[in-house]
């Protein structure tokens, strides 16, 4: 490993290490503007530059390589006035609207001309003025103020996997623009916000509402998703005013989706702020003990068969529980998490999460995915994979929809399941692409599972695992990719049908008979239910947070809290437990769901055990051991699941036909409405590059 001296300091560093990483790696500080450590280097903005003996020049720190004996010097009288000129450059053209810019208070250039530029400009000449180009409703454009760092466009290119932004133009008239004037579609199109060093690009939503010295900020997690993206939640005078990505290697990097970054405005419109009662076919607010008293009578008398629970995509561990609890009081068998229409096996944990750590995506060399579109379904891991081929070329089989635009070249092998059952067999191209894999990986949508054949399946995905060796101490290359986050939570906690107990579309049957006449929604929305499908003769109690599809079934509505309003337990598609963190309190009347339960449990006669969030955590920690230690994967051991059966050839459909309103946050929000409103649906394919290869 190479040794070098900076300032003095000798340090050893890894082989192809730069410069400018080993200064920090000693705690030294370097300016820069177009240097990301996540992006590809191109070392044109030279604001990193430093003296290197023996160079005749300032030498730029973010492309210089370290090598034996080199001797580096990082503040020089040269390196402070090369920083100085360089500074004098970028400001030469730069506006002086730093009162009136969103970038203000989080400005690169505002920090480090403080620290490194001169107190004087020698330019004289009138500044250039660029006109503002048109990016969509998420960006905000102000290109005058653009400095040409091309982060944006090398985010486009590299991780995004949409190559829409490029320098047109040279010298003096260059820009940064849209090759075809088009706005950027792109779910992760607001991280060149992030990525932006000035002012150039912002938050469009966001403009002009709040100063960053203004907000509260709260870490927290996304649960738009099941990926458990890790977020902060910036919030002002109890309102949530945006929200931004944190750093978590394991899960999103740095970056986040943009349902995830802007359907925030949803969280305060449309909410349900105090219990409403149906009278004569409208919803009219009561109050709570009105509420609870009109839930106790029915409840009154009924046996635990006639009554059902369902919970929703965005219910919390500790709600699900105290939900279960309620129902066991009452002897009630007939539970179900899988409001899609499910029904696989789930006797094991390994057979419906993701038995590969999102960071391991990397070291992959060959995927197949079945039925599913990760760009919407899970846009982080899809991210993560675009990585791997945008890193080494691996080769990425696709059993579903290969004309959509995964953002990175796929193999198409054809849109039924009876292609499993050939690659189960070996035969095929890419089986042999498996075969001569040393890590390789299948991803099996939500959307394969959720049909008759669901359980048939998983099951011949296992045996495909099994047979091309994607499975050893060190490596578990079988997924299952859930797009709910709570539903790897429900599993564990045993929400399904109970000895005797019946699942999802049996207790809409049920109801509609009349054997089951009370039926609890905990957040339950993602449905296509309608009150005829339950009956007239159905109880209908909705918990949750909007007025959405949920609250239309129900004969009661009781307001629960938004994922930004309650600390809460939830795990992720791989199995990961994380919480959120509440940023702001629930609005009005509504209340945290677990304590919702609790407290009906008491007007019923029914009191569960705990009082405080941390004696129901303690119970939560004994149903589920692995959630004592938060952000920690537990990897279940390997067993035999899934039942043996036929497959048909129904083609394999992506879950969401809308990427930007899949909840009832996003659908809630106006700026996700705008979005649909400009990019619609999926995204049609670019042409195939070779035979089989669509892009």
């Amino acid at each position: 490993m190479p040794k070098l001296t900076i300032n003095g300091i000798e340090v050893e560093v890894e082989k192809g290490t730069t410069v400018l990483q080993a200064c920090e790696m000693i705690g030294i500080e370097v300016p820069r503007f177009c240097y990301h450590e996540k992006l590809a280097i191109v070392a044109n903005c030279r604001m990193c530059l430093v003296e290197q003996k023996g160079a005749p020049k300032p030498v730029p720190s973010c492309h210089s390589l370290c090598v034996d004996n080199m001797e580096i010097e990082t503040d020089t009288p040269a390196v402070r006035q090369a920083r100085q000129s360089v500074m004098e450059f970028m400001l030469a053209n730069h506006p002086l609207d730093c009162p009136i810019c969103d970038q203000g208070g989080e400005c690169d250039l505002q920090d480090q001309a403080f620290a490194y530029g001169y107190d004087r400009g020698r330019f004289h000449e009138s500044k250039r003025a660029v006109v503002n180009k048109e990016f969509g409703p998420l960006i905000k454009t102000v290109m005058t103020r653009c400095i040409h760092c091309t982060r944006c466009i090398r985010f486009g290119e590299d991780i995004a996997g949409v190559p829409q932004l490029g320098l047109v133009g040279r010298g003096e008239d260059a820009e940064v623009s849209t090759f075809v004037g088009e706005a950027i579609n792109s779910e992760l199109s607001g991280n060149m916000v992030d990525v932006c060093p000035v002012g150039a690009l912002t938050n469009k939503p966001y403009a002009f509402t709040a100063r960053s010295w203004e907000l509260t900020k709260t870490d927290s997690i996304d649960v738009l998703d099941a990926v458990g993206s890790a977020i902060r939640i910036d919030s002002r005078d109890g309102k949530v005013m945006r929200v931004l990505p944190n750093r978590n290697e394991d899960i999103n990097e740095v970056w986040i989706s943009d349902k995830t970054r802007h359907a925030c405005d949803g969280l305060s419109v449309n909410r349900i702020t105090e219990p409403h009662i149906r009278v004569k076919g409208k919803l009219k607010p009561v109050s709570w003990d009105k509420a609870f008293k009109t839930i106790a009578d029915k409840l009154s008398g009924l046996d635990g068969k006639q009554m059902a629970a369902l919970a929703g995509n965005q219910a919390d561990c500790e709600s699900i529980l105290a939900l279960k609890d309620l129902m066991t009081a009452y002897d009630c068998p007939n539970l179900d998490c899988r409001i899609d229409g499910a029904d696989y096996d789930v006797s094991e944990r390994c057979g419906y999460i993701m038995n590969t750590p999102i960071l391991q995506i990397e070291q992959a060399d060959a995927i197949l995915l079945v039925g599913t579109f990760l760009r919407h379904e899970a846009t982080m891991i899809n991210a993560r994979i675009r990585k791997a081929w945008f890193k080494r070329k691996i080769p990425i089989g696709v059993i579903g929809d290969a004309d959509l635009d995964y953002t990175y070249p796929v193999t198409a092998l054809g849109n039924d399941a009876s292609v499993l059952e050939d690659l189960a067999k070996g035969k095929g191209d890419f089986a042999k692409v498996l075969a001569a894999s040393g890590k390789a990986m299948i991803i099996v949508g939500a959307g394969a599972l959720a049909r008759k054949d669901g359980a048939a399946i998983q099951s011949v995905c296992r045996v495909i695992a099994e047979k091309y060796g994607m499975l050893d101490k060190a490596w578990n290359g079988f997924n299952v990719l859930q797009t709910a986050a709570a539903r790897v939570g429900a599993l564990d906690l045993g929400f399904v049908p109970q000895k005797g107990g019946k699942g999802f579309a049996d207790i809409v049957k049920q109801c509609h008979k009349g054997a089951v006449s009370f039926l609890y929604l905990l957040g339950v929305d993602n449905t296509d239910l309608t009150r005829k499908e339950l009956g007239d003769d159905a109880f209908v109690v909705y918990q949750g947070t909007h007025f959405d599809y949920g609250a239309e079934l129900a004969d009661v509505v009781l307001p629960g809290a938004a994922y930004s309003e309650k600390t809460a337990t939830y795990i992720n598609t791989e199995g990961r437990p994380q919480r959120t963190h509440a940023a702001v309190k629930p609005p009005e009347q509504a209340k945290e769901d677990w304590k919702i339960i609790r407290a009906l449990s008491g007007i019923v006669d029914k009191t569960l055990p705990y009082n405080a969030i941390e004696e129901l955590w303690e119970r939560l920690i004994k149903q589920l051991p692995q959630v004592k230690e938060m952000g920690k994967i537990v990897m279940p051991p390997w067993k035999e699941f899934g039942k043996k059966g036929n497959v048909d050839k129904t083609p394999f459909t992506p879950v969401f036909d809308n990427y930007y309103q899949t909840c009832p946050i996003s659908r809630a929000s106006l700026v996700m409405a705008q979005c649909q409103e400009q990019f619609g649906p999926p995204v049609k394919p670019v042409k195939a590059a070779g035979k089989g290869g669509k892009k």
